[in-house]
This record gives C-alpha cells, sequence and structure tokens, in this order.
C-alpha cells in the first residue's frame, strides 16, 4: 500500500515517517481493499502540552475512512486514529460481508 507523509511547515525525520507508515500497513490485516493513504502532520503553536495533530485518510475500493487526532507526540496521536481506523474498517467490512 502506498502511503504518503505531508508534514506542514516542519520537516518530519525518518524514524516518524516508518513509524507511521507501519501502522497504517496493518489495517490491510483486517481489510485487503485498501488502495492508499494520505497523512498529515501539523503542530499549532498554541500553550497546551497536546498540539501534535495527525490525520489520516485512507482510500478503500468503496469507501475511504479519515480520522484526526491530537496529542502530546506524533506517535501517540498516530496510535490513536489507526485504533479509531482500525474499528471503521472492520465495521465497514461487517457491513459489506453481510450484503
Amino acid at each position: 500500500m502506498k502511503t504518503e507523509i505531508q508534514a506542514i511547515h516542519f520537516k518530519a525525520d525518518a524514524k516518524l515517517r516508518d513509524y507511521i507508515s507501519k501502522k497504517i500497513d496493518k489495517l490491510t490485516t483486517f481489510y485487503d481493499g485498501i488502495l492508499d493513504s494520505q497523512v498529515y502532520l501539523k503542530v499549532h503553536n498554541v500553550s497546551e502540552k497536546e498540539n501534535k495533530e495527525v490525520e489520516i485518510k485512507i482510500n478503500a475500493k468503496q469507501n475511504s475512512f479519515v480520522k484526526k487526532e491530537v496529542a502530546r507526540s506524533f506517535e501517540a496521536a498516530t496510535d490513536l486514529a489507526v485504533e479509531a481506523l482500525k474499528r471503521q474498517v472492520k465495521r465497514f467490512k461487517q457491513k459489506t460481508a453481510d450484503h
């Protein structure tokens, strides 16, 4: 699966990119109809500690899934978003299997 990662207004290092790619690639074990994904990384310049935002968009054969999460680190936000996407993908696969 092709994963496109865009860091907005900063440079994401290779370690972070690899971490995100591995997490998103695991979603294909739940639904093999996933075609590609886009990831947007943003840092909000606010005084709050939770200022890292990750938005993940997954394109599948008949549908697309989007989840946005904010956390203290990009890794934590990625974990939260991937877990939510995993539930969405499983629910979609179950619905299509029932019909």
